[in-house]
């Protein structure tokens, strides 16, 4: 895999995906960032986030859940010194759906965590990473 990061101005960047696609990262304004787009440590986490939705998400497709939506509330703290990396993180899954089974859930959400969410195995290295889930009808 490969990535390509272009320096813009200041603390400003364009980082490109191997798959085609682009995004402005910035830096905070007290390094000289614009605000214009979010921060390499706000991506990692994003990135995480995604990548266990989609593996929780697919789970449940083939468990032939009837989900209608998901939603993940990420809440991470960071080491007060550097290399300030994430100590812990709570991730909070409101899942909306016709009749689904919190056992379903449950069992997506540990394989996403123990087997298939890359993202999540590595920043379970330095974090200590929580799940909790909320089942909706609709």
């Amino acid at each position: 895999m490969k990535t390509r990061i272009t320096w813009l101005e200041d603390m400003t960047y364009v980082a490109q995906s191997p798959s085609g696609h682009a995004l402005v990262i910035d830096g905070p304004p007290e390094l000289g960032g614009h605000n214009i787009g979010p921060r390499p440590m706000e991506l990692l986490l994003m990135g995480m986030g995604g990548c266990t939705a989609i593996d929780v998400v697919n789970i449940l497709r083939k468990a032939r859940q009837e989900l209608r939506g998901c939603e993940l509330q990420i809440d991470a703290e960071r080491a007060d010194s550097d290399p300030k990396v994430f100590t812990t993180i709570q991730i909070h899954f409101i899942l909306t759906g016709k009749n689904l089974s919190a056992k379903h859930v449950e069992r997506a959400i540990h394989l996403s965590a123990e087997k298939y969410c890359s993202a999540s195995i590595m920043l379970g290295k330095t974090a200590q990473i929580t799940h909790t889930f909320e089942l909706r009808e609709g």
